[in-house]
């Protein structure tokens, strides 16, 4: 039933986007919203710099955890991905079969494509759940050697929903995967353009990404490398140039670039990217707001999300 799959991920971004739009609702109220209900939904969707901690009330300060335990969703992913990769990997070129449990879930939601390029569609898996792994390793690199945390915090809900995102999308990756190698089924592999395309998209967007981080973190370290400050500034250079939040973009960007290496057809994950999309958007929205909120000088050409659109 790979349809479930595509409508939960449907189901999760129309919920992203209907968090948007109260969000706009409520900017546009008089008052933008004073009421518990408000306060608790503000505090819901927003993180780090775009908390309101001076408008607070105390109950909403037991439910927040530090920004900085970010780390914990690229271990979780890390290590749940890397045992699918390695499973995969095994099916795929020593015929082992994957584990029963695996082979129970994949029953229950994975494609069964015996009238297609089976083996291609498993090598577009195999290499999918291979570049989700490397974003996780280097955006957990980030977190520990490049990044500056504050004492930024983040809804427990939020928190909880990270940790089992990770284990959700590398899981959709699998179920991408045709029966044949479910069942331990040797394939061989058929490298194609769209292939080369993803991969080589990929890495430009995780560069981009990387150099804005980068950018982010340099705001508040000397030439040396010390931390000198916590507070924000306005940051300049890359696409920090056209946009509040390129580090956004760039996610969006790589997960287009596996639904490139997909070949383009996968549904399921095109829904993944649609949930991806609004989810990034809530997000550069809220730090966009803060910039020009905090900033008066800050650029009037730079849009919060999508060069020259969004």
């Amino acid at each position: 039933m790979p349809a479930v799959l595509g409508a939960a991920w449907a189901l999760l971004a129309a919920a992203f986007l209907l968090l948007l739009l109260l969000h706009r609702a409520q900017a546009r109220r008089p008052g933008g919203g004073t009421d518990v209900a408000s306060a608790f939904f503000q505090d819901l969707i927003r993180y780090g710099k775009t908390k309101r901690g001076g408008q607070q009330a105390a109950w909403l300060h037991r439910l927040q955890v530090p920004k900085r335990w970010f780390t914990h969703f690229y271990v979780v992913s890390i290590l749940w991905n890397g045992f699918l990769l390695i499973r995969l990997f095994q099916a795929q070129f020593l015929g082992a079969s994957l584990p029963p449990w695996i082979q129970i879930f994949h029953s229950a939601f994975g494609r069964d494509l015996q009238d297609q390029n089976t083996d291609s569609e498993s090598f577009s898996a195999l290499l999918v759940l291979l570049l989700l792994w490397l974003h996780s390793f280097q955006r957990l690199a980030e977190c520990l050697y490049t990044s500056v945390f504050s004492n930024g915090v983040i809804h427990i809900v939020q928190y909880c929903f990270g940790l089992g995102y990770y284990v959700a999308v590398g899981s959709t990756v699998l179920c991408q995967v045709p029966t044949n190698v479910r069942n331990g089924k040797g394939l061989s592999v058929h490298i194609f353009w769209y292939h080369i395309i993803g991969v080589a998209m990929y890495f430009w967007a995780s560069l981009h990404q990387h150099r804005c981080l980068v950018i982010l973190a340099n705001l508040r370290k000397s030439k040396s490398g010390e931390v000198l400050s916590l507070h924000h500034s306005i940051p300049f250079g890359d696409w920090f140039e056209r946009v509040s939040c390129p580090h956004y973009f760039a996610e969006l960007l790589i997960y287009i670039s596996m639904a490139i290496t997909f070949g383009f057809h996968n549904v399921t994950w095109w829904f993944v990217v649609l949930y991806v999309f609004f989810n990034q958007t809530l997000a550069a929205v809220l730090c966009h707001e803060f910039y020009q909120e905090k900033f008066t000088s800050y650029p009037k050409h730079r849009k919060a999300f999508i060069p020259f659109i969004l």
